[in-house]
């Protein structure tokens, strides 16, 4: 499983999938996107891909990474979720409405077998100061959470629980 992540919280996410994933007597490597380089992907039966948005976008090393390894992954099962703060509303929460993963989608070439769109987590106090009053004015404009000192966990863990289930059985 490759993850980018910009706060942590895709990675948490990850995790919980693997723990699941385990305790279905499956082993579960964990990598950074940043260390996919030195991975040989050609070893695993599966592959999953999970990455986070920030400021309206997935990290372009995600983009890059698909692109160079585009032949091993059309060839093996695949899956590919985006963690995002718009998912938290409920006409935005599914891979084909939300719009981060219709985007990601005409970016690559890959086509997961499995897509899924978790919404995030706005942890205030992590955020650097100018990062902190950006994403409030986004909270403010979209009617989210604006006090800058909550944590606001928008994920739906059941749904997480879910697709790790979807996983295990590709």
């Amino acid at each position: 499983m490759l993850y980018s992540t910009t706060d942590g919280h895709t990675v948490e996410i990850c995790q919980e999938i693997q723990a699941i994933l385990e305790q279905h007597a499956n082993a579960v490597e964990l990598f950074s996107i940043n260390e996919a380089a030195d991975v040989d992907l050609a070893k695993y039966d599966k592959l999953v891909i999970g990455a986070s948005i920030r400021y309206g976008k997935h990290n372009k090393s995600v983009i890059d990474f698909i692109n160079t390894q585009q032949e091993i992954l059309e060839n093996m099962p695949s899956a590919f979720f985006s963690v995002n703060v718009v998912a938290r509303k409920p006409n935005k929460d599914r891979p084909d409405n939300n719009p981060y993963m219709k985007k990601f989608l005409q970016q690559v070439p890959w086509k997961p077998a499995e897509l899924e769109v978790f919404a995030g987590k706005i942890d205030y106090q992590k955020y650097r100061f100018f990062d902190r009053q950006m994403i409030r004015l986004i909270m403010y404009i979209t009617k989210g959470p604006t006090d800058p000192k909550s944590v606001n966990d928008f994920t739906n863990w059941e749904q997480v629980r879910n697709f790790a289930g979807v996983i295990d059985k590709m």
